[in-house]
Formats: C-alpha cells, sequence, structure tokens
C-alpha cells in the first residue's frame, strides 16, 4: 500500500468550474482521512455501477416517457370526449330549457287571458250589484206608501204579495252576486298567484338557458375562461334532473287547474247574471202586471162608488121630498083627528041613557082609531126616511 494521499473523487457528471485549475497539492487538504489509495477493481466495480444505474435510469426514463405519451394521448382523447359530450349535453339541455319555458310561456299568456276575462265579469257583477239598489229602492218605497192608506183600502192584495216577492227575490239575488263577486275575486287572486310562480320559473329557466348558452360557446381556444379550483363541488342546493321536471309540472299542472277553475266560474258567471236578470224582469213584470190590474180594479170601483154616489144624491133629494110630503100629510090628517077626538069627548059627556053606543059613537070611534093608526104609519115613514 501506497503512502500518498488520494484526492476525492468529483462527479463526473458535474459541469467543470469556470476559470478554475486543480493543483498538483490538491489533495494535501485530504491528509489523514485516506491512508490508501483506491484498487483498480473498486474502480471498475463503481464505474460498471455507475454505467448500470445510468442504464437503468435511462429505461426508466424511457419508460417514462412512453406513459407519458400514452397518458397524454388518453387524456387527450378522454378530454375531447368529455368536452364534446358535455356540449352535446348543454345542446340537449338548452333544447329541454327552451322547450319548458315555452310551455311556460304560454301558461303565463292563458293565466293572464283568463284573468283579463274575469276582471271583465268581476266589473260586470260590481255594476250588476249596484243596479238592484234602485228596484229594492222603487219596491221599499212602494210598500211603505202603500202602508199610508187609509180603511178597507189597506188590504194585502196581490200587489203586495208581488211587492214583497220582489224585495225578497232582489235581496237574495243580491246575496248570490256577493258570494259570486268574491268567488271572482279569489280565483283572480289564485291566478295572479300562479301567474307568479310560472313568471318567476320562466324567469330562472331564462337566466339558467343565457347561462348554458354562454358555456357552450367556451372551446379550447377561448380566451375568457379562468381556473374555478372550488367550482367542481357538489352544492348542496342542487337537485336531480327527475325534481326539477317534476318542479315545473307541478307548476303548469296549477296554472292549467286554475284556468280550468277560472273557465268554470267564468260560465257561472255568465250563467248567474243571465238568470238573476230574467228573474228580476220577470218579477218587475208580475209587478206591473199586478199593479194594473189593481189600477184597473180601483177604476172599476170608482166608477162604480161615483155612480152610486150619484143616484144616492137623487135618493136623498127624494126621499127630501118624501119626508116633506109626509110632513105635510101628517100635518093635514090632525085637523080630522081632532075633529074625532073633539066629538068622541063631548058625546062622552051625554047624561044617562043617552050616553049609548050608537051609530055615530061607532063611526067616529072607527074613525079615530083608524086616523091614529094612520098617523102612527106616518110618523114611522117619517122615522124611516130621515
Amino acid at each position: 500500500m501506497s503512502s500518498e494521499v488520494l484526492a476525492p473523487r468529483s462527479d463526473p457528471t458535474a459541469a467543470p468550474e469556470q476559470g478554475l485549475s486543480v493543483a498538483p497539492s490538491a489533495g494535501l487538504a485530504t491528509a489523514g482521512y485516506r491512508s490508501a489509495k483506491y484498487h483498480p477493481g473498486e474502480w471498475m466495480a463503481n464505474n460498471a455501477a455507475t454505467l448500470q444505474r445510468a442504464f437503468s435510469d435511462r429505461l426508466a426514463a424511457e419508460r417514462i416517457q412512453r406513459a407519458s405519451r400514452a397518458l397524454s394521448a388518453e387524456v387527450e382523447a378522454g378530454t375531447l370526449s368529455a368536452q364534446s359530450r358535455g356540449t352535446r349535453l348543454l345542446g340537449a339541455r338548452l333544447q329541454d330549457l327552451h322547450s319548458r319555458r315555452s310551455e311556460l310561456e304560454r301558461g303565463v299568456e292563458r293565466l293572464a287571458a283568463e284573468t283579463e276575462l274575469l276582471l271583465g265579469l268581476k266589473r260586470r257583477l260590481e255594476k250588476a250589484l249596484l243596479t238592484t239598489d234602485i228596484p229594492l229602492a222603487i219596491a221599499t218605497d212602494n210598500l211603505g206608501c202603500r202602508e199610508r192608506r187609509f180603511g178597507p183600502d189597506l188590504v194585502k192584495d196581490q200587489v203586495e204579495e208581488e211587492l214583497l216577492k220582489e224585495v225578497e227575490l232582489i235581496r237574495n239575488v243580491q246575496a248570490l252576486l256577493k258570494k259570486t263577486l268574491d268567488q271572482a275575486v279569489n280565483q283572480i287572486r289564485l291566478n295572479r298567484e300562479a301567474k307568479q310562480t310560472l313568471e318567476l320559473d320562466w324567469s330562472n329557466k331564462h337566466e339558467a338557458y343565457n347561462l348554458d348558452d354562454h358555456c357552450g360557446r367556451y372551446n379550447n381556444m377561448s380566451t375568457n375562461t379562468q381556473h374555478y379550483p372550488s367550482s367542481a363541488k357538489v352544492h348542496n342546493q342542487l337537485c336531480d334532473e327527475e325534481a326539477w321536471l317534476k318542479f315545473t309540472e307541478v307548476n303548469l299542472a296549477e296554472a292549467e287547474r286554475q284556468c280550468e277553475s277560472s273557465a268554470s266560474l267564468r260560465s257561472l258567471c255568465e250563467r248567474v247574471l243571465q238568470e238573476t236578470a230574467e228573474d228580476l224582469q220577470a218579477q218587475s213584470a208580475a209587478v206591473d202586471q199586478r199593479f194594473s190590474q189593481r189600477c184597473l180594479e180601483l177604476s172599476q170601483a170608482k166608477n162604480q162608488l161615483e155612480l152610486q154616489l150619484s143616484q144616492v144624491l137623487q135618493q136623498i133629494g127624494v126621499q127630501e121630498r118624501n119626508i116633506s110630503f109626509l110632513q105635510q100629510t101628517i100635518f093635514d090628517k090632525e085637523a080630522p083627528l081632532r075633529v074625532a077626538q073633539s066629538r068622541l069627548h063631548y058625546r062622552a059627556q051625554r047624561p044617562n041613557m043617552e050616553l049609548c053606543r050608537d051609530q055615530p059613537q061607532i063611526s067616529d070611534t072607527y074613525s079615530g082609531l083608524c086616523w091614529t093608526v094612520f098617523m102612527r104609519e106616518l110618523w114611522i115613514n117619517q122615522q124611516a126616511a130621515n
């Protein structure tokens, strides 16, 4: 073994430092660390190991390069496929959104049309309800005026019965119109709520359509794309496609149900307006007929009373003349009665046997009785005439 000190081995792959030279005494600094040089066999083994490691590293690098190229090609193909599939799905999604948005637009338009028709019927119901106040006031005033009749004319006739029927009918019509009006107001509120729900759904789908359309225009050459690392996370508020479809279907079904209810209510309102108008007109005609009939009866009764009045006045004049005649007759018959009574009185003073019931006595007695009876009958006739 030589006593010379070996210099430390340098890395063969390291680049030599510029401007540095190796001095013959460079190994003097390592004196004392190794007392012997490397053996040629060690050098060869070390060189062989280095070559083997280099060869292995080169093979590993080639394998990594082939795997990288394969992975790159696979990733490229997968990326293009995924991107193409995503674009295709976005296109299908846009079609679904457009279809749903069109259905929502039709639903909104139909609800708006139904609401306008109901608003028109609501105005007609309010006007019909206001017009019933005048017939009710007239019928009530007629009943009040007829209560001021006197004596036997204060009778519950057919006119009063028809007026009471008209008042009851008008109040029932008013109650029916108010109930129908409340139903119309409530249906208008339901239509507007359903319309607002459809409009909100339509607005969301319109915004989603714009966003999906904007996303569908992105490609690898787009310059306005950025990295959003957290965008791939699943959000808690996301729903599945079935729930998305069901949500819109429920909204459309509710809108359809409100449209059908609105159409049914419009038919009901039309029937109510027509039937109530016909009933009021029929009852008004019945009242007019009863008034005409009652006026005719009153006119006939008035004519009969006037005729009877003229006849009674004529009879009063005749009776007054008859009373005057009876008074004169009674006055004229008092003298013969006085004569007969005076004869009987003085002949009753005859003395003794002269006081006999002779023919003059009988004649005067009969005459007195007859005149008394005649005077009594004349007095009775006079009292009856008075």
